[in-house]
C-alpha cells in the first residue's frame, strides 16, 4: 500500500508544500537522505493554532498540530523526492512553544512520532527523535516539526 493510501485509509490527504516563510527551502536532499525544514501546523496556508502549549493551546490540541506538522513534512519532501521511496523516518525533531514549566513536551511530539509508525510500520517508521520546549517559535506557532529520512536505493 502507498504512503497515499495508507494516509487515505487514516482519513487524511497530504498537503500541498507550505511555502518558505524566510531564506531556505521545505527540503533538500543528498545522496538518499532529505532533510525537511523546520514545518509549522500550517493547513490551506494558515496556522491551526497559535499560542503557547499550556495556556492558549491544550497538550491534546499540540499533539494534534504535531501530526500536521509531520504531514507538512511529508509534504515537503515531495517536493523533491516521491514519498513513497522513503524507506526509513531517520530522525524527528520537535520543538514545542510550552510555558515555563510546562514538561509534557515528549507527548506533544508522539503527534508526528505515531503517524510515522502508522504510515511507515514499527521498523521504518521508529526514529531518532529531539523534543525540545522553546521559549518562541516563528509566527507564535505551538509546535514544529522537522525530519530526515532516507530513500530507497
Amino acid at each position: 500500500m502507498s504512503v497515499k493510501e495508507k494516509l487515505a485509509a487514516l482519513g487524511l490527504t497530504l498537503p500541498t508544500a507550505a511555502a518558505p516563510v524566510a531564506a531556505y527551502v521545505p527540503a533538500v536532499k543528498t545522496g538518499n537522505l532529505v532533510f525537511t525544514a523546520g514545518q509549522l501546523p500550517v493547513v490551506d496556508g494558515k496556522l491551526v493554532l497559535t499560542g503557547k502549549v499550556g495556556s492558549d493551546v491544550t497538550p491534546e490540541d499540540a499533539k494534534k498540530m504535531a501530526e500536521i506538522c509531520a504531514l507538512n513534512a511529508l509534504a515537503a519532501i515531495s517536493l523533491v523526492a516521491d514519498i513513497d521511496q522513503i524507506e526509513k523516518i531517520v530522525r524527528v525533531g520537535g520543538f514545542v512553544n510550552g510555558v515555563p514549566g510546562f514538561v509534557a513536551i515528549p507527548a506533544v511530539v508522539n503527534g508526528a512520532s505515531e503517524l510515522l509508525i502508522k504510515l511507515f510500520g514499527d521498523v521504518n517508521g521508529k526514529h531518532a527523535r529531539t523534543a525540545v520546549g522553546v521559549a518562541e517559535l516563528p509566527l507564535n506557532a505551538p509546535v514544529e516539526i522537522e525530519m530526515v529520512v532516507q530513500l530507497r536505493g
